[in-house]
C-alpha cells in the first residue's frame, strides 16, 4: 500500500506525486488516471470517473472532435435556452464557415493559432466583422462550455483576436426630400402603408411583417410590438419573438399611423378579418415575404428614376434610420427614441445621433456663441 510524504497510508489505487495525488484504477481491461490536489479530491475524480464510464457519459479527450462535441452542445446546451432564429444562425455559420475547417480536428488540438487562421482566412475571404463576430461567438460558446465540462485546459477562443474594423459602415436614411419622393411614387404601391408606417414608427422589417390587428391597443393607444417574422430555410416564416428583450415595447399609435392601419384593413378588400391576421398582408392573406417587399422598394425606386430622379438603391432597413433621424432632427431625447426603437443599449441610440448631429454641429455652437 503507498503512503504519502509522511509516511501515512493512502487509499487503494492512489499515490502521492511530488504536490498532488495520483489515482488509478482499471475499468474493462483499461488503465485510468485522475490527479488532484488532496486525497479526497482524487477520490471524487475517481467517483466522478467510474460513474461516467459505467453509464457511457465518459469521452476520452483526444478522441472528441469538434464536430462531434458541437452537436451535443447545440442540442443540450443551446436548443432549449435560444430563440429559433439564433439557433438556426448558430448551425448555418458552423455549417458554412467552421466546420470546413475545423470540424474533424480534436477538440484538444485546436490552438489559438487555429482560431486566428479563421479568423484571417474569412477576412480574405471577403466575410463582414459582423459575419466573423457571429463565427467567433459560435465557437467561444462551444469552447467555453467544452472548459466548463473539463473535456479542453483552456478556451483557444480568447487566445485570438478579431480583425480590426477598418471603415465603420456609414447608416443610410433618406434625405428629407428623398423621403418625400419616394413616398409620393409609392402611392401606387400596395405596400403604401407598410412604407409609412414603418417611417412613423421606425420598427424593424420583421416586426412589420408579424404585426396582427390585436396589438393595435386603441383604448390604450399605443401598438404592442410583440413578435417577428423569420424566414428559417426548409421551414418557411416563423413567429418568434422581437429581437432583444427590449424589442418587445409597446409604440405610441398617432392619428396618422392610425388611418394608415385602417386603410391597410380595408385595401385588399377581405369581406371578413381574421383578427389572427397579419395586418401587411398580400392579396391571399398571407405573410408579406422579404423578397416581396424588397421588390416593391425597387419598383417604386424605378419609377422615381424613370422620371428623371436621381435616387440610391435603399432597402427596408433604410426606413428604420430615416425615423430615427427625422427623430433626432426634431429634438427627440436619446432615452425615448431608445425605447421606441427598442435599443438593447444607450450606446446603439447614441451612435446614431452621432451620424446625425454632426450636419448640426454649427448650428448648436451658435446657439452658445453668445454665452462667453
Amino acid at each position: 500500500m503507498a503512503v504519502d510524504k509522511r509516511g501515512r497510508k493512502l487509499p487503494k489505487g492512489i499515490r502521492q506525486r511530488y504536490e498532488d495525488f495520483e489515482g488509478r484504477f482499471m475499468y474493462q481491461g483499461k488503465r485510468y488516471l485522475v490527479h488532484g490536489k488532496t486525497v479526497t479530491e482524487t477520490q471524487k475524480a475517481m467517483t466522478e470517473l467510474k460513474y461516467k464510464l459505467e453509464h457511457g457519459l465518459y469521452v476520452a479527450k483526444e478522441k472528441l472532435t469538434l464536430d462531434e462535441w458541437y452537436k451535443t452542445w447545440l442540442e443540450e446546451y443551446k436548443k432549449n435556452r435560444v430563440k429559433i432564429g439564433t439557433y438556426t444562425s448558430y448551425e448555418k455559420y458552423y455549417q458554412s464557415v467552421i466546420k470546413s475547417r475545423l470540424g474533424s480536428r480534436n477538440l484538444n488540438d485546436i490552438r489559438g493559432e487555429h482560431i486566428q487562421k479563421l479568423y484571417n482566412d474569412l477576412v480574405k475571404e471577403g466575410y463582414a466583422l459582423s459575419s466573423i463576430k457571429i463565427v467567433s461567438a459560435v465557437l467561444n460558446g462551444c469552447f467555453k462550455q467544452a472548459e466548463r465540462n473539463g473535456l479542453i485546459e483552456r478556451n483557444p477562443v480568447k487566445l485570438a483576436e478579431l480583425p480590426r474594423q477598418t471603415e465603420k459602415k456609414t447608416r443610410q436614411a433618406m434625405t428629407r426630400e428623398q423621403q418625400a419622393l419616394f413616398m409620393e411614387y409609392a402611392k401606387e404601391s400596395y405596400l403604401y402603408h407598410f412604407f409609412e408606417v414603418m417611417l412613423r414608427t421606425g420598427m424593424r422589417k420583421g416586426e412589420m411583417q408579424g404585426l396582427k390587428y390585436p396589438d393595435i391597443d386603441r383604448k390604450a393607444n399605443v401598438i404592442h410590438v410583440r413578435r417577428t417574422l423569420k424566414y428559417i430555410e426548409h421551414h418557411g416564416y416563423i413567429e418568434d419573438t422581437p429581437k432583444t428583450r427590449t424589442s418587445t415595447r409597446d409604440i405610441p399609435l398617432t392619428a396618422a399611423v392610425s388611418e394608415h392601419i385602417e386603410a391597410q384593413r380595408n385595401y385588399w378588400g377581405f369581406k371578413v378579418v381574421n383578427m389572427n391576421q397579419y395586418i401587411f398582408c398580400n392579396e391571399r392573406g398571407e405573410a408579406l415575404s422579404r423578397e416581396r417587399i424588397q421588390a416593391e422598394i425597387d419598383r417604386t425606386i424605378k419609377r422615381i428614376r424613370a422620371a428623371g430622379y436621381d435616387f440610391p438603391r435603399i432597402t427596408s432597413h433604410v426606413f428604420r434610420h430615416t425615423f430615427a433621424t427625422r427623430a433626432i432632427e426634431a429634438g427627440m431625447q436619446p432615452q425615448v427614441l431608445k425605447t421606441i426603437l427598442g435599443h438593447s443599449s444607450l450606446a446603439m441610440t447614441m451612435d446614431l445621433y452621432s451620424h446625425v448631429l454632426p450636419d448640426t454641429k454649427a448650428e448648436e455652437m451658435e446657439k452658445i456663441a453668445n454665452v462667453f
